[in-house]
C-alpha cells in the first residue's frame, strides 16, 4: 500500500473500481482526506487490500468526521491492529499529520471483539436508548427512522450513515419513543409513532411535521405498531401495555372498531400478513401467547400459539416454500416457526438466544431466507430459517441489549438495522463476503481491570471484565496464555500496591468517592480516608516523586487528583481535561519523567507530568470508553477500552 505524498484528488462521484482502491489503498490519503471525501469511497472497494482499508475506516467511521488528522491516524492505526493486521498498523501510525507531531505511541497490537467486515455505519445522536426503528424511502433516498427514550425520532441516510435534518420533537413531547411504523399513504412518506404516554402520532417525513392532532385510546405505553390495508383501508395496528390491540384508519384519524382485547397483560409484538384474502394481525405479549386476528372482523383467528414458556417479545412472518409462517421469539431463549394456514409448528425450534430474543426480523439474501435476530446480552444472531442453522458469526458490535431490529434492501445491498440500549443503532450489510481480517477474540463485555506481571519470563497482562472471566495476554505477541477462566466478577474495583514507611500498602479507590490506604500485612486501614471528589473513585495509581509517595487518582466528575500519603494532603489543584468520568490510572517513566497515565470514558487516556503538576502532549483517543490501563516492562500501555484490549509501545 502506498503513501502518497499528494493524494489523488476526490472529483468524480462515480471513480472506476481501479480508482477507489488506489485511493483506498493510500494511507495517507485516509488520514488526510476528509471524511465526507473517503466515505462515498468505502461501497466501491473491491481489492482485499482497499476491502480491508474500507472495513479499518468503518470501525470508528463516527469519530472521524470531527477528528484531527493526528486523532484519525491514532485510530486508523489501533483500528487495523484490531483486525489483526500489525503490519498495516505501523504503517498508518508513522504517517506525517499536517501541523501535528509525529506520532509517540505505536499499538503493538489489540483484541477485535468488536470489528466486524460486515458492518457499516453507526447512528448516534440519541442521547437515550433507542427503542424502535423502521425504514422508509423519502425523496428517492432510503432512510432509517429511529425512535428513542430522549423523545425523539430521527432520520439517517442510510448511503452516507448521516443524520438527516433535525430530529422530530415537540416542546412537550418529553415521553419515550417506544415503538415506530412507517408508510406512504397518498403519495407522503408518513411515520407512526407510539409513546410512552400512550399517544398515538402520524408525521410527514417530508415536511417534518405532526400530521393531526395525537390519537388516544391506550392506557399506558404503546409498545408495538405495524400497518396494513384492509378493505382498501390502510390502518396501523398498535399494541399496548394495557393489553389491548387497537386498529386505527389512518385518513380519518379514527379508531376501527373496538379495541381487541384477549390477551391478560402487556402486547409486546405485532405483525401484519395476508393470508387466503385475509389480513391478519400477530401479537405477542406477557401471557406467552402468540395471538391472530382478522382485522377486518376484529375477531381472533383460531385458537392461540401456545408454546412459548415467558413472554413473547417478537414476531414476524415469512412466505417459504408457498407456506405462510409465523416466526416468534421471547424471554425463554427459543425462536418458533408456525404454519399460519395449519396452525401447526413448522419443523424445529432453534435454542441459542441465552437471556431471549428481544427482536427480530425477516430478510431474503442470495435465495435464503433469514432471520436477524436481537439478544437482551447485546449479539446480533442471523438464522437460515429453511435449515435451521446460524449464517456467519454473530454480530457483536453492540455492548448493551439490543432492543429493535429492521432489514430493508437499497442499492442492491440487503441491510439489517440494530438498535441498543445505549442509544446507538448501527447498520450492518447481510450480503458483505466474511469478516476481513484476523481478529484476537478479547472480553465478551465490559473490560474493568488490568494488572500486569512478570510469568516464566514473558510479561504478561490480567484482564477482568463483567463476562466474569480473567484473561492472560502475552503482552508481546498478543496471544492468550490460557483459556478463560472465573475470575472475581464484574466491577472490579479500583487497588494498586505501593511501599509506605517501608510496609506495602494498598491503595483503593472507593464508590463513595474517598481513597483509602490499607496495610497489606494487618488488613488495618492506615488513618482517614483521603476525601476530594463529590462522587465515586474508580481510577488510582501510585509513585515515588522527589521521594514523596504519591497516589493518583479519578472518579465521576473526570478531575484527576494528586495526594501526598504520608501527609495524607492533596498536591496542588485537581487536573483537569477529561470530560467525563475517570475510571483507570497507572504511572509510568517516560525520559526520565514520572507520568501518571488516566483512562476515560471520553474515550482517552490523557499523560500528567506528575512534578510540573501539567499534562504531557495530546490525548491518546480509542474507539470506545476506556476503563482499565496498567504499565508493562518497557514502558508500555495496557489499555481496556468498551471489551477490547491494546498494548501501546513508544515509537
Amino acid at each position: 500500500m502506498p503513501i502518497m505524498s499528494d493524494p489523488t484528488p476526490y472529483e468524480d462521484h462515480h471513480p472506476e473500481p481501479a480508482t477507489v482502491d488506489r485511493w483506498l489503498a493510500d494511507l495517507g490519503f485516509l488520514v488526510r482526506a476528509a471524511p465526507t471525501v473517503v466515505e462515498p469511497l468505502l461501497e466501491r472497494a473491491s481489492g482485499a487490500s482497499a476491502r480491508l482499508a474500507a472495513a479499518v475506516y468503518r470501525a470508528s467511521a463516527h469519530l472521524h468526521r470531527d477528528a484531527t488528522e493526528g486523532v484519525r491516524r491514532q485510530l486508523l492505526a489501533m483500528d487495523a491492529a484490531r483486525f489483526g493486521d500489525r503490519v498495516l498498523s505501523a504503517r498508518i501510525s508513522s504517517i506525517p499529520a499536517a501541523g501535528e507531531e509525529e506520532a509517540q505511541w505505536r499499538v503493538d497490537w489489540a483484541t477485535g471483539s468488536l470489528v466486524d467486515g460486515r458492518f457499516r455505519h453507526v447512528l448516534t445522536g440519541h442521547t437515550g436508548r433507542v427503542c424502535t426503528v423502521a425504514t422508509a424511502v423519502v425523496d428517492g433516498r432510503t432512510l432509517a427512522v429511529t425512535g428513542s427514550e430522549d423523545g425523539s425520532l430521527r432520520l439517517w441516510d442510510l448511503t452516507t450513515g448521516r443524520q438527516d435534518g433535525e430530529p422530530l420533537t415537540l416542546v412537550d413531547w418529553v415521553a419515550e419513543v417506544m415503538a415506530v411504523a412507517t408508510l406512504e399513504l397518498d403519495g407522503r412518506p408518513l411515520a407512526v409513532t407510539g409513546d410512552v404516554d400512550g399517544m398515538v402520532r402520524i408525521w410527514d417525513l417530508t415536511t417534518r411535521e405532526q400530521v393531526c392532532e395525537p390519537l388516544a385510546g391506550h392506557d399506558g405505553w404503546v409498545c408495538a405498531i405495524a400497518v396494513a390495508v384492509v378493505d382498501g383501508r390502510t390502518l396501523a395496528v398498535t399494541t399496548g401495555e394495557d393489553g389491548t390491540v387497537r386498529r386505527w384508519d389512518l385518513t380519518t384519524r379514527r379508531p376501527v372498531g373496538a379495541p381487541l382485547t384477549g390477551h391478560v397483560a402487556g402486547v409486546w409484538a405485532v405483525a401484519t400478513v395476508v393470508l387466503d384474502g385475509r389480513t391478519l394481525a400477530l401479537t405477542g405479549g406477557d401471557d406467552e401467547l402468540v395471538r391472530v386476528w382478522d382485522l377486518a372482523s376484529g375477531e381472533q383467528f383460531g385458537e392461540p400459539l401456545d408454546r412459548h414458556f415467558d413472554r413473547v417479545c417478537a414476531v414476524a412472518t415469512v412466505v417459504m416454500d408457498g407456506r405462510t409462517l409465523a416466526v416468534t421469539g421471547g424471554e425463554d431463549d427459543r425462536l418458533r416457526f408456525w404454519d399460519l394456514a395449519t396452525r401447526e409448528e413448522a419443523g424445529d425450534l432453534v435454542h441459542g438466544h441465552v437471556g431471549g430474543v428481544s427482536c427480530l426480523a425477516t430478510a431474503v439474501v442470495d435465495g435464503r431466507t433469514l432471520a436477524v435476530i436481537g439478544d437482551p446480552d447485546g449479539t446480533v444472531r442471523v438464522w437460515d430459517l429453511a435449515t435451521r442453522t446460524p449464517v456467519g458469526e454473530p454480530l457483536v458490535l453492540h455492548t448493551d441489549a439490543v432492543l429493535a431490529v429492521t432489514t430493508v434492501v437499497t442499492d442492491g445491498r440487503t441491510l439489517a438495522l440494530t438498535s441498543d440500549l445505549d442509544g446507538i443503532t448501527r447498520v450492518w450489510d447481510l450480503t458483505a463476503d466474511q469478516p476481513l481480517g484476523a481478529p484476537i477474540a478479547g472480553h465478551t463485555d465490559w473490560v474493568r481491570s488490568v494488572t500486569t506481571a512478570e510469568l516464566d519470563g514473558r510479561t504478561v497482562a490480567v484482564t477482568t471484565g463483567d463476562d466474569g472471566t480473567a484473561r492472560v495476554w502475552d503482552v508481546a505477541t498478543g496471544k492468550p496464555l490460557d483459556h478463560p477462566v472465573l475470575g472475581p466478577g464484574p466491577g472490579t474495583r479500583a487497588v494498586t500496591t505501593t511501599v509506605l514507611d517501608g510496609r506495602p500498602v494498598a491503595v483503593t479507590g472507593s464508590g463513595d468517592g474517598t481513597v483509602r490506604v490499607w496495610d497489606v500485612a494487618t488488613g488495618r486501614q492506615l488513618g482517614d480516608p483521603l476525601d476530594g471528589a463529590e462522587l465515586g473513585e474508580f481510577g488510582v495509581a501510585t509513585a515515588l516523586v522527589d521521594g514523596r509517595a504519591l497516589a493518583v487518582s479519578g472518579g465521576y466528575d473526570g478531575a484527576v487528583r494528586v495526594w501526598d500519603l504520608a501527609t495524607r494532603e492533596p498536591v496542588g489543584q485537581p487536573l483537569t481535561g477529561h470530560q467525563a468520568r475517570v475510571c483507570a490510572g497507572a504511572t509510568l517513566v517516560v525520559d526520565g519523567r514520572t507520568l501518571a497515565a488516566t483512562g476515560s470514558h471520553d474515550r482517552t487516556v490523557r499523560l500528567w507530568d506528575l512534578a510540573k503538576h501539567e499534562q504531557v502532549g495530546p490525548p491518546l483517543v480509542f474507539p470506545l470508553p476506556v476503563r482499565a490501563l496498567s504499565v508493562a516492562s518497557g514502558g508500555r500501555l495496557v489499555v481496556g477500552f468498551g471489551t477490547e484490549v491494546a498494548v501501546l509501545s513508544r515509537r
